[in-house]
């Protein structure tokens, strides 16, 4: 559905009043106002005990309410009053602008994708939200309570990026409850930043014991194996993952990336990604533009190679345009 507005400008004069207002109204500076105010959306979703998918909606729900502002501004910001016709003017000029609403469209895809891009470069609480969902299940949060004192000061600390004291309070949460599942999951990720990837992956192999269907420490065990550049058992976790939550496009970009950044197999990496890609559209998750990116790489590669028709090809059999 398109809205159609009929705008009636005043033209006081041709160098002041509303034509320079309208020259002050930048396309880049409305990208960043509305993006702050998109940014500002997603700091207050809550993601305690939510699937990644219902973030991921939350956030495209808060990308989406930029989105028409963000259709407006820019055409208003391309009226160039100055070029108006003087014979055309009296007092007053009508000028149509047409905004389409309906989120399927190119035009609407056009200015979310555009908000949406430049959010994931700037916005650091997008990542942070879909990193930070997971589902409780009974043993994923302690019922001692020095064990979830101890946890909740571990996450504060981590919050802070004071990895090392995250750590010590995480490993005494740990000892405190040996099947404390979030604690480990934490431990895990905390041993990864400090770049100790062996004990990241004991971390998330203790997290498996105690709940093998544990989301989050399989997608991450497989980040940590590529890391130890161990790419078979990074994409078998990933496989494991993928009988567990099918619907992961985290599955399909992390093989995707392995095959194409460590293994220089792009055909395999395009068809992951091209799925990968599509689930992203379709949760409306943000992480839509990392798979952009590689498949851009991809093509760069397979363009070299010869092999650009085979890459459209893939392209065309996923339902993607190469003009996305």
């Amino acid at each position: 559905m398109r809205i159609i507005l009929l705008i009636t400008l005043t033209i006081l004069s041709y160098s002041n009043g509303i034509s320079q207002d309208l020259s002050k109204l930048s396309s880049e500076k409305l990208l960043s106002e509305l993006a702050e105010n998109g940014c500002k959306c997603i700091d207050s979703i809550s993601t305690y005990n939510k699937p990644r998918e219902e973030v991921a909606k939350e956030i495209g729900k808060c990308i989406d309410d930029q989105t028409n502002a963000y259709q407006l501004g820019v055409q208003l910001a391309n009226i160039d009053i100055l070029k108006l016709d003087e014979k055309e003017v009296d007092d007053k000029k009508q000028t149509t602008i047409t905004i389409n609403v309906n989120e399927n469209s190119d035009d609407y895809k056009k200015y979310y994708y555009e908000i949406e891009r430049y959010m994931m470069n700037n916005c650091a609480s997008i990542k942070e939200k879909i990193a930070s969902s997971d589902v409780q299940n009974n043993k994923s949060i302690s019922k001692n309570k020095s064990a979830y004192e101890l946890y909740s000061k571990g996450l504060e600390e981590s919050e802070n990026k004071n990895y090392e004291m995250a750590k010590l309070f995480f490993e005494k949460a740990v000892k405190e409850d040996p099947e404390f599942v979030f604690a480990w999951d934490n431990l895990g990720l905390i041993y990864r930043k400090l770049n100790n990837f062996d004990m990241a992956i004991e971390s998330y192999e203790k997290s498996l014991e105690i709940d093998p269907k544990g989301i989050m420490p399989l997608q991450n065990i497989a980040v940590a194996y590529e890391y130890k550049k161990k790419y078979k058992k990074a994409i078998a976790a990933y496989e494991k993952l993928a009988e567990l939550d099918k619907n992961n496009p985290e599955v399909y970009y992390g093989i995707g990336n392995i095959y194409t950044t460590h293994l220089n197999n792009y055909e395999a990496g395009l068809e992951n990604m091209c799925k990968a890609y599509n689930m992203y559209v379709e949760q409306k998750s943000p992480y839509r533009t990392d798979a952009e990116k590689i498949i851009n790489i991809i093509y760069a590669e397979m363009k070299k190679q010869g092999n650009e028709d085979k890459f459209n090809r893939i392209l065309k059999a996923n339902n993607i345009s190469s003009e996305k």
